[in-house]
């Protein structure tokens, strides 16, 4: 016995343009049919939550699955898969294609040579596919753009959900973050943490997907740009803050990685707010509405 809802839908070229468009949504329970052997062209997140079954990929032998996992369909990659009969499994399913799957299987977050992807928790990557579920009420003029934006926010719910992004990597990448203005190689950056270089390499990559020196980069940048566009500190002041002793060196940087130089990123996004404001790295879910004789920026 299982019981099965699904609903798919064929989006224009227009929403086509949005990078990614959703094709289908589906939740099933139970002892489900077996799924091939087949190929498809486009690619398929199915989130198995609860139970057990097995899982083939390009004609390859059965692989266990125990939940939670997700399994990775991919564009003319045959698969084959089943839960087993007796436990049967909890499966959400997302179908999307569109040209921004490339990226994101270029940053890691679709990965077709590894189909088979242990989860730590499926509570994430399900209240995102219930989002589109909903969205596909009948008449919903908003239906493409939702599951558009919703496949988005899928793919990096599913990357969270990633049981080798838990624990160890994501203490490192906090141990960065909070030491990423001070003046520090990648090799002392491992040396303080108690790492190798090539330790460090290897978690920030299984965490963040880029190297060291990216992360700390786009947090020295994005640090950079809040006190351009919130002080009056000249940009040698500003290099200095986020761990730069060559303001040479950091306007080159900033203006290759920006697109723009500081003083030109100050002049477009400057704010004067009365008062001043604070430039701190506050949670924003603690900034209240102010009064309206003191707007905001």
């Amino acid at each position: 016995m299982f019981h099965t809802w699904m609903r798919y839908f064929t989006p224009n070229s227009v929403h086509h343009r949005l990078g990614l468009v959703c094709l289908g949504v589906g939740m099933q329970h139970g002892a489900l049919p077996t799924v091939g052997p087949r190929t498809i062209d486009h690619h398929v997140a199915v989130v198995i939550s609860a139970g057990t079954g097995w899982f083939r990929h390009r004609g390859g032998d059965a692989v266990e699955i125990t939940a939670p996992t997700l399994l990775w369909l991919t564009p003319d990659a045959e698969h084959h898969y089943a839960p087993h009969p007796g436990s049967g499994w909890d499966e959400s399913f997302v179908d999307f294609t569109g040209p921004a799957a490339a990226t994101y299987t270029e940053l890691g977050y679709i990965e077709p040579d590894r189909p088979i992807v242990p989860l730590s928790d499926t509570t994430g990557p399900r209240a995102v596919i219930a989002r589109i579920a909903r969205a596909a009420r009948p008449g919903n003029p908003l239906l493409e753009v939702e599951s558009s934006a919703a496949v988005h926010e899928l793919l990096v719910a599913l990357r969270r959900a990633r049981a080798d992004t838990t624990g160890d990597g994501d203490r490192v990448l906090d141990a960065l973050a909070r030491d990423a203005f001070l003046p520090l190689t990648i090799a002392e950056h491992a040396t303080r943490h108690g790492m190798t270089l090539a330790e460090l390499r290897a978690a920030v990559r299984r965490s963040a997907d880029c190297s060291p020196k990216d992360y700390l980069l786009g947090i020295r940048l994005g640090r950079a740009k809040e006190l351009l566009a919130a002080t009056d500190l000249p940009v040698a002041a500003v290099a200095r803050r986020v761990g730069y002793e060559d303001p040479a060196y950091f306007s080159r940087l900033f203006t290759r990685r920006v697109g723009a130089a500081p003083v030109r990123f100050r002049e477009q996004q400057y704010r004067t707010v009365p008062g001043g404001w604070s430039t701190d790295h506050l949670d924003p879910r603690r900034i209240t509405r102010q009064p309206a004789d003191h707007p905001g920026p």
